[in-house]
């Protein structure tokens, strides 16, 4: 067997970078808009887009990706529109979320058909170096027919490495792929990055994009409601407001004591309990114990009331 370095695995950080750049991009289905005059600017690094889902980001993907037209607004991939443009795929390679994988073909020759499609002048070489890529060199020669959804996954992103694109979109790359699967494919996307590729990778969870960008692009029903790094989007949904039930043996006196805190902002007493609102999720679930301890009252149950993912998203959508 061939053994591949890291740095040749990955490729080697080239002075040719890309910039691919929204501006003001919509796409409606007749009433339906899936995404809402969204502008961003991807360059070299690793960039998470995350979102609930249906929130658009499969759609700005492939309007990215040239494969649908922006009904306003355009995508330019260094200064060049995406739509109608097939030179893009020499610099772009793009991961869909749908699987569409001939499993009669073994991985290796999945992938190689991939190089004979991009016309490299070794295919069988650059076949190889891409498998090695996501670690599939041992099941390369088995029909991906056998292979678990993770293994299909790596097979799908090595077809797309295969040319060494600038740019790498990926839609919801983890699914299916078990813990040692994602922090390798974690690690690949890190040194790509630092290669000085550019990557956008979809996700509708929070810790996923943390591990593994720097800068994250938020979806809410097809706007940009946030962007930054992960740090600053992490605050904003932990600082925003929360909604907690609270049952305790004595609600009447709790409610009294938690309206003198600065970390609530509104109590209700109800048959069911107490509804409490919190600007500060940490700091009220830190004061409530002590409060209780020292009245004597037994919390018996604390349920936060709004923590659904498209809840938190929505929070940012309003603020």
């Amino acid at each position: 067997m061939t053994t591949i370095s890291a740095d040749q695995a990955v490729g080697t950080p080239t002075a040719v970078t890309s910039t691919l750049d929204l501006a003001g991009v919509s796409r409606w289905y007749g009433n339906v808009v899936a995404v809402n005059d969204v502008s961003m600017s991807l360059g070299p690094g690793v960039t998470g887009l995350l979102g609930p889902n249906g929130a658009g980001k499969t759609t700005l993907l492939h309007m990215m990706a040239g494969f649908l037209a922006p009904s306003r607004g355009v995508v330019t991939l260094d200064g060049r529109p995406t739509w109608r443009n097939p030179e893009v795929y020499r610099r772009l390679g793009l991961v869909s979320e749908r699987e569409a994988v001939h499993t009669f073909l073994t991985a290796y020759e999945f992938v190689l058909a991939s190089a004979k499609l991009h016309r490299l002048p070794d295919p069988a070489g650059a076949a190889r170096r891409a498998i090695a890529q996501v670690e599939m060199e041992g099941a390369q020669d088995r029909r991906i027919a056998t292979y678990s959804k993770g293994m299909r996954q790596r097979a799908r992103v090595a077809a797309a490495l295969v040319h060494e694109p600038q740019v790498l979109l990926l839609d919801e790359p983890f699914n299916g792929m078990d813990p040692r699967q994602r922090l390798h494919m974690m690690e690949l996307l890190h040194r790509l990055g630092d290669a000085g590729r550019t990557i956008l990778f979809s996700s509708h969870i929070l810790e996923e994009v943390e591990q593994v960008s720097g800068t994250v692009q938020v979806m809410v029903a097809g706007r940009l409601a946030a962007s930054g790094d992960f740090r600053t989007i992490r605050r904003l949904m932990t600082n925003r407001p929360h909604v907690f039930t609270v049952h305790s043996t004595d609600d009447r006196a709790l409610a009294v004591a938690l309206m003198a805190e600065a970390s609530v902002t509104g109590v209700e007493l109800g048959r069911a309990g107490l509804t409490v609102r919190a600007g500060d999720y940490g700091a009220f679930t830190r004061v409530l114990p002590k409060i209780a301890l020292r009245m004597g009252i037994r919390v018996r149950q604390l349920v936060p009331e709004d923590e659904s993912l498209e809840s938190v998203f929505s929070y940012l959508v309003e603020a």
